[in-house]
């Protein structure tokens, strides 16, 4: 016999999809605040919380070390190198503030 999976009730999941809205909702604020040099260290914060959000309750990345975080780190890292191909190109181009 097969043990039974364990499922999270689905109002978790409601109000993960309502913190990541109101988080959305507060981003696209803060960019038409003109916090100035403060903007950054607030988006990167917010981006931050709605990552944990996602890797934690979607992901299911609580609990003990698994293979799951192997793979997300691994998603992770590819996505940094993404990012830094990406600055790359737009520090080679012309116009880019130094």
């Amino acid at each position: 016999m097969k043990a039974a999976a364990k499922h999270e009730p689905a109002l978790l999941y409601v109000v993960a999809w309502v913190v990541l809205v109101l988080l959305t909702g507060i981003s696209v604020l803060t960019a038409f605040l003109g916090m100035g040099v403060y903007a950054p260290a607030v988006e990167y914060g917010i981006a931050a919380t709605q990552a944990a959000v996602v890797y934690i309750l979607f992901m299911r990345l609580k609990g003990p070390p698994s293979l799951k975080w192997i793979f997300a780190g691994t998603g992770f890292f590819w996505l940094m190198i993404l990012y830094g191909l990406s600055m790359t190109d737009y520090a080679s181009r012309r116009g880019w503030p130094h």
